[in-house]
């Protein structure tokens, strides 16, 4: 091998160095004459030689392309060096990311540390969570812009596993907004008190969460709310509020209605419609067109009663003028006729 690089025929040299399995030499031949540095790299993670990652590394260095160069320096043990690189190209979250499962808090730290002086207030706040020291993460956290949903998410993580109460109340008056007069969205709350276990104030915000969303008219959201939380309650045998089955069964049987009348039932589309009729203040939103509903599937479904009771409710001055043309008619006909047969529900 050394005598074909002397006569200048590299390829030959490489295959002679790889026959003699002297991996340092093949990758540094691959590097300096063959331009090759595929191969050279294909090497270094076969052998996982340390010389090698080096060489690599400087070979990038030499190309700007500073986030491979990191990563081979990591592969050959060089932290400090391909830390100093990531500081002075700003790599940092690149440096992060390579060093990640063989990471120590103290590198986390020094990561935290570079990202504080850069006033980089999440990434800070993100290393500084890793390295376990939650009071430092809170506070870049806290200084993030309030919106920042990233952040916040980040900050429930840091009370989750801080598990100290003074960090907690620190992050409910942010998420109250005492700090800055910005309340935040429930969501947060309510994803706090379940990073703390405290299943007994997620299920109270989730109800307040739900009731809001449903008077927005969103009430999959609302329905999809509540049943992660009853859910989560049942799973840690904790008692349901009778609030939240009550309202969950309500928003379900709204949700199942589009179910039964597409596939043509119509008796089980006016069930869940009269049970969602008799809530009809918990969907504020859109009043009319549930009762419009209301009233034609029942009489679709020979509930005839039921829907002279909606039709009637529809004919108040408040509602009169909402009614959609299309039914109208059909609905002032109802009520002109009154039809009160009906069967019993079946219990």
């Amino acid at each position: 091998a050394k005598a074909k690089e002397a006569d200048g025929r590299y390829k030959e040299a490489a295959e002679a160095y790889k026959n003699a399995k002297d991996w340092d030499q093949v990758i540094r031949i691959n590097l300096d004459y063959l331009q090759n540095p595929e191969e050279a790299v294909k090497y270094v993670r076969e052998t996982q030689s340390i010389e090698g990652a080096k060489m690599v590394a400087k070979f990038f260095q030499k190309l700007n392309d500073y986030s491979s160069a990191i990563q081979f320096l990591v592969m050959s043990k060089c932290n400090d060096e391909a830390f100093q690189l990531a500081q002075a190209h700003n790599q940092m979250e690149t440096y992060a990311d390579i060093i990640g499962p063989d990471a120590t808090p103290e590198d986390y730290q020094s990561i935290a540390l570079h990202f504080e002086n850069e006033k980089n207030h999440f990434l800070s706040g993100k290393f500084f969570l890793l390295s376990g020291q939650y009071k430092r993460a809170m506070k870049h956290f806290l200084r993030c812009n309030g919106e920042d949903s990233q952040a916040i998410e980040l900050a429930i993580e840091t009370v989750g596993r801080a598990n100290d109460d003074s960090l907690t109340r620190q992050l409910i008056d942010f998420l109250m907004g005492e700090t800055d007069n910005m309340p935040k969205d429930a969501k947060y709350l309510f994803r706090l008190y379940m990073a703390l276990k405290q299943y007994r104030e997620a299920a109270r915000t989730a109800i307040i969460i739900a009731r809001e969303e449903q008077n927005a008219g969103n009430y999959r959201n609302a329905h999809d709310v509540l049943f992660s939380m009853y859910q989560e309650l049942k799973q840690q045998k904790i008692k349901i509020p009778s609030e939240m089955a009550t309202n969950l069964m309500i928003l379900h049987s709204y949700i199942l209605v589009k179910i039964h009348v597409k596939r043509g039932d119509h008796l089980k589309g006016g069930r869940m419609l009269i049970r969602v009729a008799n809530n009809i203040s918990k969907f504020p939103s859109h009043i009319v067109p549930i009762l419009t509903s209301t009233v034609i599937e029942c009489h679709r479904a020979g509930l005839k009663n039921s829907s002279f009771s909606y039709a009637a409710m529809l004919m108040r001055p408040e509602y009169r003028n909402q009614i959609d043309l299309k039914y109208k008619k059909k609905i002032e006909m109802i009520v002109r006729k009154p039809d009160k047969t009906e069967e019993e529900e079946p219990l």
